[in-house]
């Protein structure tokens, strides 16, 4: 594949921003509700999506099928990569390495979180309504804390730092001054994004959330 990569290379680079970037801001937006909002709030951002017609399909085709090319053609440029930063400690260098590194991450987080909430809700197990709740459970565990907050923390590093990368390869920031002031921009996303979904675990683990989840959880054992 190495003689001909060329196209799938830079449709791995573009889906990494459009739309995957887009989903990842609607996607934090839509957490931080559960911060600012509460419970209600974050009810009426699910609704919201869930009002846009043809749902199912923008999903589908927007968002899961872009996602399932990025992370498997993502492995594959992983493990093909030439990590140097032994030989080379360079700022840069460092950001490939953990470029791949977060890719790996997120690839897993992404399937974890994706069989935690929407197969779950596909299976019938949870309801759109029972979201808020259901996080308030899988977060009640310290442990699935920690690999969430990891997961956020390489997700967005990761589509924050390729962003960067975007940028440099589809010829928008030409020149050392555009690329330095591109990272540092790049760098405030993925700080202001890592934010917004380390406040939303913060509001899952509230006790509005953890107190509605109980009382979910007593009205399915009385039933």
């Amino acid at each position: 594949m190495k003689g001909n990569s060329y196209l799938p290379r830079k449709l791995h680079s573009l889906l990494g921003v459009i739309p995957l970037g887009l989903f990842i801001v609607e996607h934090a937006l839509t957490n931080y509700s559960a911060f600012e909002g509460g419970k209600e709030g974050f009810t009426d951002a699910i609704d919201l999506l869930n009002s846009l017609p043809l749902i199912f399909f923008m999903e589908m085709f927007i968002i899961w099928l872009p996602i399932l090319f990025h992370g498997v053609y993502g492995l594959y440029i992983a493990y093909q990569s030439d990590i140097n930063t032994g030989r080379f400690s360079y700022g840069r260098n460092w950001a490939f390495a953990w470029q791949r590194i977060t890719g790996v991450i997120t690839f897993i987080f992404v399937a974890w979180h994706f069989y935690d909430t929407r197969i779950q809700l596909a299976l019938g197990n949870v309801t759109h309504e029972e979201l808020g709740q259901h996080m308030s459970n899988i977060f009640s565990n310290p442990l699935a804390v920690t690999a969430y907050v990891i997961g956020v923390l390489a997700a967005t590093f990761h589509f924050a730092n390729g962003l960067w990368a975007f940028l440099v390869s589809w010829g928008i920031t030409v020149g050392p001054r555009a690329q330095k002031v591109s990272s540092r921009i790049c760098m405030g996303i993925f700080v202001i994004l890592a934010a917004l979904f380390l406040l939303s675990i913060f509001a899952f683990r509230s006790d509005e959330f953890a107190s509605a989840a109980t009382a979910a959880l007593s009205a399915v054992s009385v039933g």
